[in-house]
């Protein structure tokens, strides 16, 4: 785990397309130290209810963010897990949870400052 290695910066957000600062254009992503990738809800059962789980966060924490920012969506109908925040309560990590245009800010602000990982949902 490198947590010298940089999270890329959300470029723009608008429904349905994040642009990152590594070249990739997503629906949904996962961005962490040292990269980013799609965040496909299948991987892991995801919904909007009950919500992101710990599973959905796992990956980011071993890749070694220490602030963690998710995005509940654009009318916040995506839910957090309450084991999701147990699990960052437990392994001493940061989080945010919030509409997705903050989430967005917010993560582009700590990225420079701490090893970050973010769980972005670019639609309701």
């Amino acid at each position: 785990m490198d947590t010298k290695k940089e999270s890329p910066k959300i470029n723009s957000i608008k429904w349905g397309n994040i642009k990152t600062s590594d070249g990739s254009i997503y629906k949904d992503a996962k961005l962490f130290p040292g990269g980013s990738r799609e965040w496909d809800w299948n991987e892991t059962g995801t919904h909007h209810n009950p919500g992101i789980q710990p599973a959905d966060v796992e990956e980011l924490i071993t890749k070694g963010a220490q602030a963690i920012v998710l995005s509940k969506g654009f009318y916040k109908r995506l839910g957090v897990c309450e084991e999701t925040t147990d699990l960052f309560k437990e392994k001493g990590v940061t989080f945010y949870i919030l509409e997705t245009e903050k989430a967005v800010k917010k993560y582009n602000d700590i990225r420079k400052e701490i090893p970050a990982g973010a769980l972005i949902h670019s639609t309701c």
